[in-house]
């Protein structure tokens, strides 16, 4: 049976999943505009007894690594974000449409590669605008903080995880006619 599906073929009309990623950057830019304009740098502003809203600026990448590296962070994490999020984009825009007998739950890797790609975008803004991430989410538990974040790196962190969970699953494809007769 001949796939309807050619090798290297663009499926264009996933481009519509990148309203979840303007979605994202959007929310994104918004959080963190209200944290810079109503919150104390470093003065948490306690929410909850394990959350807080805090004020901080990344300079490095995930948990602050290589933040105090001379400065060349700030080009080498914008220039990776950028290619990570090209690379997403390409990776979308080749997953067909889902058809009988397809593997289920192509929807949600979908929805993961917006995520990632908002999020990404999201950080890269505030690196290319700003020098750093501004981040603001900082949860606690007995005097242990986890890193401060925001909503782009959660949307990453969702992301990540849904496409895990999408290959942890069960795939309902049927195994290829020549592998099976070899």
């Amino acid at each position: 049976m001949n796939s309807p599906n050619k090798p290297g073929q663009f499926y264009w009309h996933n481009l519509n999943w990148l309203w979840l990623s303007l979605l994202v950057i959007g929310v994104d830019a918004g959080t963190k505009w209200l944290a810079s304009h109503f919150l104390q740098y470093a003065r948490p502003v306690e929410m909850t007894g394990f959350f807080n809203l805090t004020l901080l600026h990344n300079h490095g990448a995930a948990f602050s690594f290589l933040a105090n590296a001379d400065g060349w962070q700030r080009w080498g994490f914008a220039v990776l974000a950028f290619i990570v999020a090209l690379g997403l984009m390409v990776w979308l825009l080749r997953i067909p449409r889902a058809q009988a007998g397809a593997r289920r739950g192509v929807g949600m890797i979908k929805v993961a590669i917006a995520l990632i790609i908002g999020g990404a975008i999201g950080n890269l803004i505030d690196r290319l605008t700003l020098g750093y991430v501004v981040d603001f989410l900082d949860f606690h538990w007995h005097g242990y903080h986890w890193p401060a974040f925001n909503v782009a790196d959660s949307a990453i962190v969702i992301g990540v995880a849904l496409m895990i969970l999408f290959e942890l699953r069960p795939s309902t494809e049927k195994p290829n006619q020549e592998h099976a007769s070899s």
